[in-house]
């Protein structure tokens, strides 16, 4: 007498299902206090963010028009304010064209925004010190 097995297809999950006990989660859950809500991890902030605030910064600091800016760099108005408020990724050349319509160059329109993310990450990383245990609290010297 022969043993037959159902013909059954073989189906291989591309992710863990989670209805499944014996499938650990992909991403490990942090343990969170009874109580408590966990703590949203701080979102690093997007480079087209902080290049779209320092335009507007220096465009109102020189008490300028979106309208002017915009027609001097020759780019549309519409366009120059989706860049400002964060909302289109620019190319190099309508930096550099908004940039220089308020007399600064490329460089020192990325200095400024790499000022800025410095500033985030400052923040970043002192919270970070502050509510987990590193490993490898030591002297760090730097060249």
């Amino acid at each position: 007498m022969s043993h037959q097995t159902p013909n059954r297809a073989r189906v291989i999950p591309l992710r863990p299902s989670a209805e499944r006990p014996d499938t650990a989660p992909a991403v490990p859950v942090p343990a969170v206090a009874p109580g408590t809500a966990p703590r949203p991890t701080p979102r690093e902030p997007l480079l087209r963010d902080l290049v779209g605030d320092v335009l507007r910064r220096e465009r109102q600091a020189q008490e300028r028009t979106l309208k002017d800016v915009a027609d001097e760099a020759r780019i549309s108005m519409p366009y120059l304010s989706e860049v400002e408020r964060g909302r289109k990724e620019a190319s190099s050349e309508v930096l550099a064209a908004a940039a220089q319509a308020l007399g600064l160059s490329l460089a020192d329109l990325l200095s400024r925004a790499q000022g800025e993310l410095v500033r985030h990450a400052g923040r970043r990383s002192v919270r970070s010190r502050a509510t987990t245990a590193s490993a490898y609290d030591g002297l760090c010297l730097a060249a």
